[in-house]
């Protein structure tokens, strides 16, 4: 009887069906890298670039001063579209 008992306990347990979880839509957020374009920085012609050996001191010095200019504005510039893609 004991026997007959457990078997039908055992047979109790094998045919309850295991719920199986409901399936549920998950949103992740990624972040996604994309490319940033910005309009070309054209170099410009620098006031040393055509100065000569013959030139004189006061030329040269004045050249590199106003190629110095240049190129603190031709930086901004630069720094300006670097900080437009963050």
């Amino acid at each position: 009887m004991r026997l007959v008992s457990m078997f039908a306990a055992l047979a109790g347990c094998a045919g309850q069906a295991v719920e199986e979880p409901e399936p549920r839509i998950v949103c992740v957020e990624v972040p996604v890298a994309v490319p940033y374009r910005t309009k070309g920085i054209a170099v410009p012609p620098w006031a040393a670039a055509g100065l000569k050996k013959t030139d004189s001191l006061e030329v040269k010095a004045r050249a590199l001063l106003a190629e110095r200019r240049q190129r603190i504005g031709y930086e901004r510039e630069l720094q300006q579209a670097n900080e437009a893609c963050h």
